[in-house]
């Protein structure tokens, strides 16, 4: 069984930075591709950035690009997302994910992703 643990989160100004890590059990890190997404209060749950393989070229929503920055240690077991220049409308509950490596599927998919977090929190005041 893969767990999935989110730390990080916390409570920012508006222009403020903050890391998120996300430690994976398991011995097969590698293979996963990895994904954060988050959900707003009263909203659903959207795709935030997706890495597959350490080097490869992350993806992005257009909303946070230029200010996340996703990456991975496969040595670690851990992914992170670096959120630079927040602002209130990044408040929301971040998870991450865990899927198999699938090139077919886009990493973006929410349904596609096996495992999850239990979230935490960010919020970010203006």
């Amino acid at each position: 069984q893969v767990q999935l643990v989110e730390s990080g989160g916390g409570l920012v100004q508006a222009g403020g930075s903050l890391r998120l890590s996300c430690a994976v059990s398991g011995r097969t890190f590698s293979s996963y591709a990895m994904g954060w997404f988050r959900q707003a209060p009263g909203g659903k749950r959207e795709f935030v950035a997706g890495i597959r393989w350490s080097g490869d070229i992350p993806n992005y929503t257009d909303s946070v690009k230029g200010r996340f920055t996703i990456s991975r240690d496969n040595a670690k077991n851990t992914v992170y997302l670096q959120m630079n220049s927040l602002k209130p409308e990044d408040t929301a509950v971040y998870y991450c994910a865990a899927r198999r490596l699938n090139p077919g599927v886009p990493i973006s998919e929410e349904r596609r992703y096996d495992y999850w977090g239990q979230g935490t929190q960010v919020t970010v005041s203006s």
